[in-house]
């Protein structure tokens, strides 16, 4: 495994690793229990949005989790603010936190009030997608093959990838965090020429949170779940053969 890529909110790592498991741990990521409003009693809204409006950006909000986090936990959030400005996530007083505090939610004007109570419970990204944790997505390392002549133009455009010299053609590792396939394959056809492009068994895997959880931990607990479910799942095989 080699770490290409690490962030506030993005991981990416180039590994060797078959499609089936990565593709299980990108489906895990939505049984992973994550924070979220669920539901939200507004007292006072003298904002230009309705209720049921403010409801649903308050839902998005990306709310810190714990990476013990279980399903069924619970919080609550308040909200009391007068205008003149913006209203923002950063307004809200409670456990857990938002993950942002500077998400717009509504603007008041002068003297206008915005009260509101927001109860907060953790659930799966397979029931609602504002329990959602991230995005993972992944593709193959590659080799694209392409006439010689393209050599500067190709290097000028992806000086970070490797490039090597093979008779009359050229080699170019595709193997970095941004992928150049398609903007090799482009140049070629613009010079009218051909691009080759072979597959390896090595692939590029990129998570990106959205801010409840660190994504490092997004991964580890999407394979202890799946991991969990996949050791149930045996014991009742076991147990009906």
């Amino acid at each position: 495994m080699e770490k290409l890529e690490k962030t506030e909110n993005t991981l990416a790592f180039k590994a060797k690793i078959e499609d089936v498991l990565i593709n299980s741990i990108r489906r895990y990521l939505n049984q992973i229990p994550i924070m979220a409003i669920d539901e939200v009693e507004i007292s006072v809204n003298d904002s230009p949005l309705y209720d049921e409006t403010i409801a649903h950006r308050l839902g998005l909000v990306p709310l810190k989790t714990e990476k013990n986090t279980k399903e069924g936990d619970s919080g609550v959030l308040k909200l009391n603010v007068s205008g003149p400005g913006f209203v923002y996530s950063g307004n809200l007083k409670g456990e857990p936190q938002p993950s942002y505090k500077e998400i717009p939610i509504t603007f008041l004007e002068n003297k206008g009030e915005l009260n509101l109570v927001a109860k907060v419970r953790a659930g799966k990204g397979i029931e609602h997608v504002k329990f959602s944790p991230g995005l993972l997505f992944y593709r193959e390392v590659a080799e694209i093959t392409l006439d010689k002549d393209l050599f500067n133009e190709v290097k000028s455009l992806c000086p970070h990838n490797e490039i090597k010299e093979k008779g009359n053609k050229i080699i170019i590792l595709d193997n970095k965090r941004k992928e150049i396939k398609d903007l090799c394959e482009g140049i070629a056809l613009k010079k009218k020429k051909t691009a080759e492009t072979n597959y390896s068994d090595e692939k590029i895997v990129v998570l990106e949170s959205f801010g409840q959880m660190m994504p490092e931990d997004i991964f580890k607990r999407s394979i202890e779940i799946l991991k969990k479910d996949l050791d149930e799942l045996r014991k009742e095989v076991e147990k009906n053969l």
